[in-house]
């Protein structure tokens, strides 16, 4: 009678070729992922080039339900819009202005308004809602 237990072969699994694969992969990633270009929004930061701080005065340009055009607190006709928005940015480096549009203005105003600002080269911001105290 053969007594002795059998020896069981031991089993193991080699995982030498599995690093090269996950370096190829690792790289494959890095490479694809650099020339995806995603659609993003290009955002303004602010930097710290000089430790000078410059204090922004931006132009407020509103517009009523009633399409009144207040720059600044003065309500001015459609026609002088350009006028006193340019005069409101005089001696201004990298002018700002702040638009106030009511919700039920058309959006041909507000185009007026961007073209405005795209002639006279100036930032304009669009404000989420129209406050009361414009035009008083």
């Amino acid at each position: 009678m053969n007594l002795r237990r059998r020896q069981k072969a031991a089993s193991e699994v080699y995982s030498h070729s599995l690093n090269d694969i996950m370096f190829f992969l690792l790289l494959f990633f890095l490479i694809t992922s650099t020339m995806a270009t995603p659609s993003v929004l290009k955002l303004l930061l602010p930097n710290s080039k000089t430790g000078i701080q410059s204090v922004k005065h931006p132009v407020v340009i509103a517009v009523t339900a009633d399409m009144q055009f207040v720059v600044d607190q003065n309500i001015v006709p459609r026609e002088g819009v350009e006028a006193a928005v340019a005069a409101a940015v005089l001696g201004q480096n990298d002018p700002t202005a702040l638009l106030k549009v009511d919700k039920s203005v058309p959006w041909q105003e507000v185009v007026f308004l961007l073209d405005i600002g795209n002639k006279n080269k100036i930032k304009m911001v669009a404000a989420t809602q129209l406050t009361k105290q414009v035009g008083n």
